[in-house]
């Protein structure tokens, strides 16, 4: 069995993969815990400058593994909020990161998925995928993201999403900058690479980590209080009934009844 993430480094960038294509690389406990320590290699290799996550196969990230997502219906409250706040330590890691992060979309990003794309500084997209904070159709809640999302488009534009939880295109997704721009499929990999040579070759490294640093410093102890109320709302949300009749209609491929 492939390991969910493949990490590359070649001329100061480092590459990771999400390597799940046959589940849409939905987010799995070991793709996150991979995640995280592909994060943590490249936060201390000096010779990594700029930071690109692409993923395998047609779908960027389906977002959360909902086959997972059934069998965390039984953990005990204390095991439910462990696992929320792991995914909430990597969308931390990630906006935090110290150098800057590049989301390669070549295909859908959805729910927990277009959570990942949310938080890293930079993503550009094909026109083809679809961006969408899904949660609420299958009776959970966008908690964790929605604190990023309030902060980088605002209150209002934020909730039409996260209400709906409409899937919206690339062009959109870009004009309300949840995403940098939209690429054609055929050049989306040459364009983000040359895009993060460009960080590389005239940007101080030291100028970009500090300048991230001091943009993610306003509001930060604010945000930690939302990050950790959202992650037990979370946590919570998981034994609602309307969370267990959600996921159980997806997983049959059936309509929930609402």
């Amino acid at each position: 069995m492939e390991a969910p993430i493949r990490l590359e480094k070649s001329n100061r960038i480092g590459k990771i993969t999400l390597n799940r294509p046959e589940k849409r690389n939905a987010m799995s406990p070991e793709l996150i815990v991979g995640l995280l320590k592909a994060l943590d290699e490249l936060d201390s290799d000096p010779h990594v400058k700029v930071v690109i996550i692409a993923a395998e196969g047609k779908a960027f990230c389906a977002g959360a593994d909902l086959a997972y997502l059934q069998q965390m219906q039984s953990f005990t409250p204390e095991e439910n909020l462990e696992d929320s706040r792991r995914l909430m330590g990597l969308f931390d890691r990630i906006y935090n990161f110290p150098k800057p992060v590049i989301a390669q979309v070549q295909g859908h990003a959805l729910a927990g998925g277009c959570g990942l794309v949310t938080v890293c500084d930079f993503a550009f997209a094909v026109p083809e995928a679809l961006f969408g904070y899904t949660e609420v159709k299958i009776g959970f809640i966008p908690a964790l993201v929605s604190v990023f999302l309030l902060e980088q488009i605002g209150v209002a534009k934020t909730q039409e999403l996260l209400l709906s939880g409409e899937f919206i295109s690339a062009q959109k997704a870009a004009d309300l900058g949840i995403i940098s721009g939209v690429k054609e499929s055929e050049f989306l990999e040459n364009e983000v690479q040359e895009f993060a040579e460009k960080l590389i070759q005239n940007n101080s490294s030291h100028a970009m980590m500090v300048t991230k640093a001091l943009l993610r410093s306003v509001h930060q102890e604010e945000r930690n209080r939302k990050l950790e109320a959202a992650a037990k709302l979370n946590a919570q949300s998981r034994a609602h009934a309307d969370c267990i009749h959600g996921i159980s209609a997806f997983l049959n491929k059936e309509k929930p009844s609402w």
